[in-house]
């Protein structure tokens, strides 16, 4: 009995080595496995589609020498028209994590259950179809630009719209304990084609890049999305939606940031209307040193010593769950640079008022101040959900 304990543990570590990511399985002794579970998901915002014709294939944990590096979220060109991404997951079983590699088919599978956003809530695909050969996208969930993309319509219902995003990511105990449907397993059988070479040439050089590891980063990978593969690194949004549901980026400095944010999308949105939906290589470089100049920036005010925490008290926790609404609406593109910027102009304010308050009355809010914040909340809260919920976005990059 116990030589056939053994045998069945060998023979999951064994198995175990075969789920690890490709590039990841020279750095895995035989008979070791991970005993450490991969990060939390990050924050961060999706790119614009480059091509049309373009799938999403969202960013994950991997495993290396050093640990887990994170592998950007990126648009690719599907194999074939007609296939669809099943993103790969971390399972725990037995006492280890192992990695169950994701792969292209005609139907999404089961992915565990983890909630990759933009149209990956967990079941299934809500981000676009094909139809005819030609793929047509969800804006509800993704971010086309559509002087590029023209094949586009809207579907709200596969919005999740609970207040609390799940970040964790992977399957099993202490994780998201789900398990697949008899639909998903029929798709699992299903005639399968395996991460194209960009994919795998994708992970390589994350892996590669130390500001990927999760021992260098702490689970804020300098890269968390890109537009393609070795292309522009579009990870602005998603590192000033980790800065404000952090507490490391003020109302004030994130209104600063957005700002610059979205004068440079009118500068592009511009420069592509005069020159027929397309950007010169001169106009293409200066963007680049305008969204340089804006990463530098966002580092400088991550990395000062303003921050935006307000303890426990009761307005605090109000005011720190309205920066994680709006850091929410960051992350999904459903707020713009702009409307960031008005809703941070608003906490501002209110964050002005309420230290004018305290220095007024020896630290403390009166009833009548408490209840006149309250007040200012609710309307800021209203704002929000209006503009995450309008159709008249900004210009996007």
């Amino acid at each position: 009995m116990r030589t056939l304990s053994k045998s069945r543990h060998f023979l999951f570590l064994l198995a175990l080595l075969f789920l690890v990511p490709a590039p990841s399985f020279a750095q895995i002794a035989v008979g070791v496995s991970i005993h450490i579970g991969p990060p939390a998901l990050p924050v961060y915002a999706q790119p614009p589609c480059p091509h049309d014709g373009f799938l999403w294939t969202p960013g994950y944990w991997a495993y290396g020498s050093m640990g887990y590096y994170w592998v950007p979220g990126v648009w690719l060109a599907a194999p074939q028209p007609g296939f669809l991404w099943t993103p790969g997951y971390w399972g725990f079983a037995g006492g280890a994590y192992g990695w169950h590699g994701g792969y292209w088919g005609p139907h999404v599978g089961f992915y565990g259950g983890i909630n990759y956003g933009f149209g990956y809530g967990g079941v299934g695909f809500g981000g676009g179809e094909w139809a005819g050969g030609v793929f047509r996208y969800n804006t509800a969930v993704m971010n086309v630009d559509r002087s590029v993309v023209r094949n586009v319509y809207v579907n709200n219902t596969v919005i999740n719209n609970t207040t609390v995003v799940n970040r964790t990511s992977f399957n099993g105990p202490g994780g998201i304990a789900a398990r697949p449907t008899p639909q998903e397993e029929s798709f699992g059988h299903e005639h399968h084609i395996q991460p194209t070479a960009n994919q795998l040439a994708h992970e390589q050089t994350a892996r590669n890049d130390r500001s990927q590891w999760a021992s260098s980063n702490h689970g804020r990978p300098g890269t968390a999305a890109m537009d393609s593969v070795n292309g522009r690194r579009y990870n602005q949004q998603g590192r000033i939606a980790n800065g404000i549901a952090s507490g490391q980026l003020t109302p004030h400095e994130t209104q600063n940031l957005e700002h610059r944010e979205a004068n440079i999308n009118n500068e592009v949105h511009n420069d592509r209307a005069a020159n027929g939906g397309k950007l010169t290589p001169q106009e293409r470089a200066q963007v680049n040193r305008q969204q340089n100049s804006a990463s530098r920036a966002i580092y400088d005010d991550k990395h000062n010593a303003a921050t935006d925490h307000h303890g426990n008290n009761e307005v605090g926790a109000r005011k720190d769950a309205q920066q994680q609404r709006i850091a929410n609406g960051v992350r999904s593109g459903q707020l713009t640079p702009s409307e960031t910027a008005k809703a941070e102009h608003s906490e501002q304010k209110i964050n002005h008022n309420v230290t004018a308050d305290r220095q007024a009355n020896g630290g403390k809010l009166t009833p009548q101040e408490h209840k006149q914040v309250n007040q200012e909340q609710n309307k800021a809260s209203k704002q929000i959900h209006e503009e995450k919920h309008n159709d008249t976005k900004a210009p996007r990059r």
